[in-house]
């Protein structure tokens, strides 16, 4: 089947799509067509990675774009939305504009009305639903890529929803999911009322073999042999990749993705390898190398971001969520374009970013699993979608993936549990989760249901409702879920004979737009209170008796239901409740950065640093120093298990006032052992809850004073500088070093910078034109040019000696209360 046969299509992409050589529709693609997908049908496709997946998204777009509609394209993660954007963006020229949204879960988007394609995560779109984004009713096609992540425990839930929710407002809406090989495909078509093309092909060939004792065993029968050698391919994972890159047809080398199972692993072996991807290495590309690892480095104050670019020098990278996104996206792209051979990766890798490689090499095929109690071996689902990232199409004659043993028994055991078996089913985690208390309460504020009865049938839409023998389990859950949100006063309950109405109460609503877990919202409201009281704010919504039991847990849930939900307050013996400390409830706490931190470091949504050996007694330390400064009731150090959970923490709100009063990034992964993406992921979330907060403080009468030191705690975690910095730190392009320097030179405000001498900034600046010449414009500067300017000597030298205390960033040389821990 030829694109320019297509009819449906806006003109000329026919045409296009046979430009960019796609002579002829991959059967899957060419199945789907025949299916309906054009013409607006349904549909499931659930065929292998690089079997054409994207092409079915796009011509069901765009033949919803050509009758006169608008398509939404929801991913699993943000990394993947401006990758498809790129991907869409080619079809600009047929008059088609793309737009993406990612962040802001308060915000309604409006601004997406005007566009044709829509790409955003599941998150997003069910925020968007939330702030009721008028465009959404007007969505006449939705792809949801990888809807296999229904299985996920934590985000699949939002999909599932989201995918429920979007059919119930658009009543013709054309749902096309794409799948990995699944073993219940039929099942999830059915739960869409869509046709299914469930397919094997490939466009290439792909071997999944096992190396063993020098060898690898295929699964269609062949074998390679791949003899483990001197250093440098002194072990099965070297040998491998060595092979890889010297024994290719057409001379250029296959390059390989190794996947194992934590980020230490990750660049412990991209370090090991990058001894074998330098012998394969050309001048031009060493000199290209340089240059990338250059760019790796002046673009990080970390140890992570020097390890890896003394990797990328010789053709070796990691990937793993503790790098920036800057960071992971420039290993992706040079892994693309064969500059860098070798990606060592954590699962995470294998979830749709298309990095694909000649072999790929699955190191670790168990990782440890806390509930589990030790080292579980990976599900097939996972190691079949790493597999899948074997063989390039147009670049690759074929793919390879291999798994590796240390004996013939261990081999025949993966073959067994990984070669030869297939794709567990996808299972809804609906009923299971926690999060079910975050969509019950917008599935009722956005009004969805407004009764127990239209709750119920609004969750008989659900892929749960699919799969459950019956709904009794569901509705418990759901039962449990209202009671708690009830207690909360996010939902309001009327019971008139057999009418069972529910309703969203003005701070519900709130919680709902503002896509906080309502236990987040719990938390929050709980301690602004503390401290409100201590203000002389009256508590017009109970004693700290009622405040405790509300922050209960649903009664009756199972264990696996009630999973995730905080039980403060539960003690053995009469009701399963004790009184709130009482001198929390007189409110002794008061809004500190600090007490701030902590508290959006207890909720549900972020997730809290680990405590390592030592955390215990320094953080238990901490607190007894700072206890004044944290807000509501501390557990019992008797309750270890409630206190361990305060002080990690504490340990999490340590490391955003490191942050925050400008500590070193390097330092602050240092003390806290965590990669740099980690740190900008908490600081994220952190400037996410306290916005949240503030909205609530308002919304519960809090003093404006109180909300406006909520405001300062979340502008210095946004902008990682001492209060002194915020106003410079606002002008983009300053960021927490530039305003640093600029504010030891003399200019401590945006004004300044409008008025200040221009050598005085350029001196503060290192003499950097460009950039002094953006910011001055920036901040408001009538004449920004930097022509003839000479910057101050005398300035330079303020700022650098401004800049020395603190590991270099800590501003007037001052030290910060981690220095001395």
């Amino acid at each position: 089947m030829e694109p320019t046969s297509l009819s449906g299509l806006p003109s000329g992409v026919g045409e296009a799509l046979e430009a960019e050589g796609v002579a002829d529709l991959y059967p899957p693609q060419a199945e789907a067509v025949e299916a309906g997908l054009l013409e607006g049908e349904n549909l499931v496709a659930a065929v292998p990675t690089a079997s054409g997946k994207t092409l079915i998204a796009e011509l069901a777009m765009l033949s919803a774009i050509e009758r006169g509609g608008t398509a939404l394209y929801i991913v699993p993660l943000r990394a993947l939305a401006s990758e498809k954007r790129a991907e869409f963006e080619r079809f600009e020229e047929f008059g088609v504009t793309v737009g993406v949204s990612t962040g802001n879960y308060d915000s309604d988007g409006e601004w997406l009305a005007t566009r044709d394609v829509i790409v955003a995560t599941s998150e997003k779109v069910d925020s968007l639903i939330r702030n009721g984004a008028p465009w959404i009713d007007d969505l006449s096609c939705v792809v949801s890529d990888e809807v296999h992540l229904v299985n996920d425990r934590s985000r699949g839930p939002t999909l599932e929803v989201t995918l429920a929710k979007l059919r119930r407002i658009n009543e013709g809406l054309q749902t096309v999911a794409l799948s990995a090989t699944v073993g219940n495909a039929r099942e999830i078509a059915d739960w869409l009322d869509a046709a299914l093309v469930d397919s094997d092909w490939r466009p290439i060939d792909l071997r999944i073999g096992v190396h063993a004792n020098g060898t690898i065993d295929f699964d269609d029968g062949s074998r390679t042999e791949v003899p483990v050698g001197d250093p440098p391919t002194d072990d099965q994972t070297a040998a491998l990749v060595d092979d890889a890159l010297g024994t290719v047809e057409d001379g250029q080398g296959g390059s390989s993705l190794v996947f194992v199972n934590s980020r230490r692993n990750a660049e412990s072996a991209a370090g090991d390898l990058a001894a074998v991807t330098r012998r394969h290495l050309e001048e031009s590309e060493r000199a290209e190398l340089d240059a990338l690892a250059e760019e790796i480095r002046s673009g990080s104050e970390t140890d992570t971001g020097e390890t890896l670019a003394d990797a990328v020098e010789s053709g070796a990278a990691f990937h793993h969520a503790g790098l920036t996104s800057a960071h992971r996206e420039l290993v992706e792209d040079a892994f693309r374009d064969r500059l860098i051979k070798c990606i060592c990766a954590t699962p995470t890798l294998a979830a749709g970013v298309n990095t694909p490689a000649r072999r790929v090499i699955v190191r670790d095929w168990r990782r440890y699993d806390g509930d589990f109690g030790g080292m579980k071996p990976l599900d097939v689902l996972e190691v079949h979608q790493m597999c899948g990232r074997a063989g390039r199409p147009g670049l690759d004659p074929y793919g390879e993936a291999v798994l590796l043993a240390n004996s013939a028994e261990r081999s025949e055991e993966l073959f067994d549990r990984y070669v030869w078996a297939d794709a567990e089913p996808v299972r809804s985690k609906l009923a299971a989760e926690p999060a079910l208390r975050t969509h019950v309460l917008a599935t009722v504020a956005t009004g969805f249901a407004s009764t127990r009865d239209g709750l119920f049938e609004f969750l008989t839409n659900t892929l749960y409702a699919e799969q459950a023998d019956d709904d009794h389990h569901l509705r418990s859950v759901t039962d449990g879920v209202v009671e708690y949100l009830v207690a909360n006063d996010f939902l309001e309950r009327d019971r008139d004979g057999d009418r069972d109405a529910i309703a969203a109460t003005s701070i519900g609503h709130t919680v709902s737009r503002l896509y906080l877990d309502p236990m987040s919202a719990a938390e929050l409201i709980d301690g602004l209170r503390a401290a409100g009281r201590r203000d002389g704010v009256t508590d017009a919504e109970g004693t700290g008796d009622e405040r405790a039991d509300r922050k209960y847990a649903p009664s009756g849930e199972t264990d696996e239901a009630a999973e995730g939900f905080v039980t403060y307050g539960r003690v053995d013996g009469d009701d399963g409740r004790e009184e709130a400390d009482s001198e929390a409830a007189d409110g002794r706490a008061e809004l500190t950065p600090l007490g701030l931190y902590h508290l959006v470091s207890r909720t549900p949504d972020m997730y809290e640093l680990y405590l390592k050996s030592g955390d215990e007694k320094r953080y238990t330390q901490t607190y007894h120093d700072r206890e004044d400064e944290l807000l509501g009731p501390a557990p019992s150090e008797y309750e270890e298990v409630r206190f361990e959970d305060w002080l990690a923490s504490l340990k999490t709100a340590r490391l955003l006032e490191d942050w925050a009063t400008e500590v070193d990034e390097e330092r602050i992964a240092e003390r806290y052992q965590v990669g740099p993406g980690d740190v900008r992921g908490k600081v994220d979330t952190a400037e996410w809850l306290l916005r949240a907060a503030e909205t609530l403080g308002r919304e519960i009468g809090l003093p404006d004073e109180a909300v406006a030191a909520v405001r300062d705690a979340r502008k210095r975690v946004e902008y990682g500088v001492r209060e002194e910095l915020l106003d410079l730190a606002g002008v983009r392009e300053v960021g927490r070093k530039r305003a640093r320097r600029l504010y030891e030179a003399g200019i401590e405000s945006r004004s300044d910078l409008r008025e200040a001498e221009k050598a005085t900034v350029l001196g503060a600046l290192r003499g950097r034109e460009r950039t002094a010449e953006t910011i001055l414009e920036n901040a408001g500067r009538e004449d920004p040019s930097m022509d003839d300017v000479r910057p101050d000597a005398s300035a330079a030298a303020a700022a650098t000696a401004g800049t020395a205390g603190n590991d270099g960033e800590g501003g007037n040389g001052q030290s910060n209360l981690g220095d001395f821990r």
